[in-house]
């Protein structure tokens, strides 16, 4: 059975903006009533604690500014989507900690790291937007606007690195749409197929997994989440058997649980 096409989602500019914008807000304000003795708390990242994740997103914010401000790429059409950028990402996993302990040491306030990269990154937004512009990146050109959609999701993935650390910080709804989507649409490229629907209500159902397509009715084959749960899995916070035994997963059909073996989605 040959592998189904799946055309890549469209984002709106406006909506990936005010996405980016509000959940932005939510870590700054979160940054500044956070207490000095919360920033060596854990944050189930190994070797990290609230200090050096607060640098890493700061750097992540003002990513889009930095990436814009270099030469434009000499390829004229992209070379990279938001699937290769999901599948991709986990390869820089000691490049980006490097670059947060470095940042932490030039800039040690948290308060002010966040600070400047929210004013960075307003400044520049609205070009950060665009479908029209490619900017360089190391998996290749992309364009603006698919870029954008990755810092919403690093920002999500990662605010909620905060919440499981007690830090009380926001969820933009809007942010949290994108990214359960995006994550969704990276495991249907992962594992495509059609014989199994992933369900995430009231956000995403995506079909994947090869077998036999389904047509009509409720598929044989389901797995379900909430958008956090949904969440953490595809970002590798959590595993499968702890999401079933909460009861926050549901899985039926015998095909349901191949999903499990393409988890995480992120790198």
């Amino acid at each position: 059975m040959s592998a189904i096409r799946r055309k890549p989602r469209a984002y709106h500019p406006d909506r990936v903006r005010d996405a980016l914008l509000a959940q932005v807000e939510f870590v700054r304000l979160a940054a500044h009533e956070l207490p000095d003795a919360s920033l060596t708390r854990p944050v189930g990242l190994a070797g990290w604690d609230v200090g050096l994740l607060l640098a890493h997103i700061a750097r992540q914010v003002d990513s889009l500014p930095r990436l814009l401000a270099q030469p434009a790429p000499e390829a004229t059409r992209p070379t990279t989507g938001l699937d290769g950028w999901a599948v991709a990402v986990g390869g820089l996993a000691e490049t980006l900690d490097k670059d947060a302990r470095e940042a932490a040491e030039r800039q040690p306030d948290h308060r002010v790291a966040i600070d400047l990269a929210a004013e960075e990154l307003d400044a520049v937004v609205e070009t950060g937007v665009r479908e029209d512009l490619l900017i360089p990146h190391p998996f290749g050109a992309m364009r603006a606007l698919d870029f954008s959609v990755t810092r919403v999701v690093e920002l999500v993935v990662h605010s909620d690195d905060l919440v499981r650390a007690g830090v009380a910080v926001r969820l933009d709804r809007q942010a949290l749409a994108i990214t359960v989507r995006m994550l969704a649409d990276a495991l249907a490229v992962r594992a495509p197929g059609a014989s199994t629907e992933l369900r995430v209500p009231p956000f995403v159902a995506v079909q994947c997994v090869a077998g036999p397509r389904h047509t009509r009715g409720t598929p044989p084959n389901v797995v379900e989440s909430d958008p956090i749960t949904w969440l953490r899995l595809a970002a590798g916070r959590i595993g499968w058997p702890e999401a079933m035994a909460g009861g926050r997963l549901r899985a039926s059909g015998g095909r349901a649980e191949a999903i499990a073996a393409e988890l995480p989605v992120l790198g």
